[in-house]
């Protein structure tokens, strides 16, 4: 079977834009001469929904649209569709939706499947609103025999992962039944599976391998769709594949990017997988940070973009994420020097926004802190100069980025990473204002990385800005260890801890270090969390980011 992978980019309720993808996406497979065009799951309605699920007009559209598709199929020699969508529950249940995998062909809905594995865990909440298949079966596309998955129902094979996170397997269900079909039917195993699968750290690797166990396991040509783009926090890398029997690659999209791929189930002919390395995942986080920001504005129906630039190295790399998202014409940097700001916060922020081609303008706060510092005077008089002075200057600064993004409709972008987010070395209302948190799942480690390799082609972030020791200038001569540990130190902690929850006692055993070192940053991590449940939404690259996949209460005693 000849089939068209159709890696799209949908818009989260945008009917009518998804539709045309679709539409057009279809069109070029249909003179590529495929049998079937597959699309990702939720693709008429885009993923992930939440509660617009629980919307009647949001379903009603999404049952529309999906007739809108069938009807594109109609016609002698026309490939099928096979696309995710959400319908309405066929008998009484629990939940009144469904997220199903359709096949459409002939103007017309042939075959739809429901999503049987509904995944519960980090940022899915899947049982919250689907009910989930009671059985599954084989259907015929073109006279070819398949057996059709939505993404979780094939992430369960006992072979593969150390243990099952469900009591059932679909993929091994449906083996089943391909088992008794007659001769000559049985003898091609074709899986199809449309997926939504957000990207983190190792994700493309651990997908590839999984997918090829799986093709082994049952003799199959495994054919998987991926959704690409970013819809909020998440962000999906796309690298549809296909995978022989023999669990080699035969057909491979891009990933980042819409695409279209044909894949021929018979063919002989295959691609190498191209292992991974530290750099490849390196680029692939800078891919995965540009793809983010450039859909949550432009989703959001905003162009521009506001940084602050303080010449140091989390503002650098923000600036640049957004000009290679955004079109440097559109990202404007703002300088906002106080009085304990060195001479190169300045000249290096300068200099960044020379290299990258964006407009920079300085607006100092030394002024406006000495009005607050007066205005405060009843209240701070005979106290000696501490937090609430230092945090002064970061909300000032904050309020200049509100300020211009509303007289401008630029949205600011925050600048903090996952290494200050964690331990709270960052001021609420200050300089966590913004629309969207950019690095903010990047270790300070990673931070330096991908700067770096903002760097591969031409010297865009300044080499002082790489090599000055970090700081927040809130006082004179302060440096980021006088409150944090070095971050090769601190990096490996907060991992352990906020990933795999391991205990103070473990960490330090396994990284060699203090337990009392570990269990004060445990208490920073702790404490913190109400400032975190106030940020703004992350863009989520690792396995364990802040945000909805990790929910804790503020007020606990821990």
């Amino acid at each position: 079977m000849r089939i068209a992978l159709a890696q799209i980019n949908p818009t989260v309720g945008d009917f009518d834009g998804n539709y045309g993808k679709i539409a057009s996406f279809y069109e070029r497979a249909t003179a590529a001469g495929v049998e079937l065009v597959m699309f990702p799951e939720l693709a008429v309605c885009g993923y992930w929904p939440a509660d617009l699920l629980e919307k009647e007009s949001f379903i009603a559209r999404t049952e529309e649209t999906l007739l809108r598709v069938a009807e594109v199929t109609r016609g002698d020699g026309k490939p099928a569709i096979l696309c995710g969508a959400v319908m309405r529950c066929d008998r009484p249940g629990e939940k009144h939706v469904r997220n199903v995998a359709v096949v459409c062909d002939g103007g017309q809905v042939q075959f739809v499947q429901t999503k049987m594995l509904l995944p519960f865990y980090d940022v899915f909440d899947e049982q919250r609103y689907f009910e989930p298949a009671q059985q599954q079966g084989l259907t015929m596309i073109k006279g070819q025999p398949v057996a059709i998955s939505i993404c979780e129902d094939a992430w369960n094979d006992k072979m593969f992962w150390p243990r099952q996170q469900y009591p059932v397997d679909p993929i091994e269900e449906l083996m089943k039944q391909w088992a008794v079909l007659p001769q000559p039917l049985s003898g091609n195993r074709i899986i199809l599976n449309i997926s939504a699968s957000p990207y983190w750290h190792d994700k493309c690797e651990v997908r590839y391998r999984m997918i090829g166990a799986l093709a082994k396991r049952h003799r199959a040509t495994v054919v998987m769709v991926n959704q690409v783009g970013a819809n909020d926090s998440l962000v999906f890398d796309g690298a549809s594949f296909a995978i022989n029997p023999e669990g080699k690659l035969l057909a491979q999209s891009h990933g980042f990017v819409e695409d279209l791929v044909i894949v021929d189930t018979a063919s002989s002919e295959t691609i190498p997988f191209a292992e991974d390395s530290e750099q490849a995942e390196i680029a692939r986080t800078w891919d995965a940070l540009v793809l983010g920001t450039r859909d949550y504005l432009h989703k959001s129906k905003f162009s521009k973009a506001l940084v602050g630039l303080s010449g140091g190295i989390d503002s650098a790399l923000v600036a640049a994420i957004a000009v290679e998202a955004l079109g440097a014409e559109n990202v404007t940097g703002i300088g906002m020097p106080s009085e304990f700001s060195s001479e190169g916060s300045v000249t290096d922020a300068r200099e960044l926004a020379e290299n990258l081609g964006i407009r920079f303008e300085i607006a100092p706060v030394k002024e406006i802190y000495n009005r607050f510092e007066d205005s405060l005077t009843p209240f701070f008089a005979g106290t000696p100069f501490g937090l609430a002075e230092e945090n002064l200057q970061p909300r000032i600064r904050g309020t200049i980025l509100m300020a211009v993004s509303n007289k401008t409709g630029a949205l600011v972008l925050t600048t903090g990473n996952k290494s200050e987010m964690a331990t709270g070395y960052c001021t609420l209302y200050g300089d966590m204002v913004g629309a969207l948190a950019v690095i903010a799942d990047c270790y300070k480690t990673e931070v330096y990385k991908l700067s770096r390799y903002a760097n591969r082609e031409r010297r865009i972030i300044p080499e002082e800005t790489l090599t000055k020791p970090p700081s927040a200038e809130l006082r004179p001569g302060q440096k980021d260890t006088d409150s944090l540990p070095e971050y090769d130190v601190l990096d490996p902690i907060v991992r352990a801890y906020i990933e795999d929850y391991t205990s103070a006692e473990e960490i330090a055993a396994q990284q060699q270090v203090d337990v009392e070192l570990v269990r004060r940053i445990i208490r920073l991590i702790e404490i913190n969390e109400y400032k975190r449940q106030q940020a703004a939404p992350v863009l989520k690259v690792s396995k364990k980011s802040f945000g909805r996949g990790r929910r804790f209460p503020i007020v606990a005693v821990r």
